[in-house]
């Protein structure tokens, strides 16, 4: 996401940062593989993992879970409800996910899936899904259709 909104020349508009759910990684660097795979495609991943704060619910306007796993835990360490609807799946802004059922709700599986202990392909196919869904979400800040 990073890269898409800096060759957007969206980098002063829109800030990010990387968080996760639990604190076994907290302090190391990008997985070597992601790292590897990312750089194949001109993408460089940076810094280091950190958990999610209580104050990541005021800081931001979106909180993106990976899986319906990451969303439940986010949900629970909001403290209201407008804090628990700012988190969402990163896969529902693909719109070749399927994500949108014609009611009107979130449908399909839309979780990322996991490529640390999957075959060596794993990490292209999680950048496949990532970035559809980065360029999703981007295309919706810029229409404001997204916070």
């Amino acid at each position: 996401m990073r890269s898409l909104v800096a060759q957007a020349g969206m980098s002063d508009s829109v800030r990010l940062d990387s968080a996760g759910t639990g604190g076994w990684h907290i302090g190391s660097a990008p997985d070597e593989r992601a790292t590897a795979a990312a750089s194949e495609r001109g993408i460089a991943l940076e810094g280091h993992a950190r958990q999610v704060r209580p104050e990541d619910f005021v800081d931001f306007d979106l909180l993106i879970a990976m899986d319906h796993s990451n969303a439940r835990e986010l949900r629970a360490l909001a403290s209201s409800d407008d804090q628990r609807e700012r988190v969402r799946l990163l896969r529902e802004f693909d719109p070749a996910s399927g994500a949108h059922s014609p009611e009107g709700g979130v449908a399909g599986d839309l979780d990322v899936p996991d490529p640390y202990y999957g075959s060596p392909g794993g990490f292209e196919e999680v950048l496949d899904l990532v970035q559809a869904a980065c360029e999703g979400l981007l295309a919706q800040i810029r229409t404001g259709e997204a916070p």
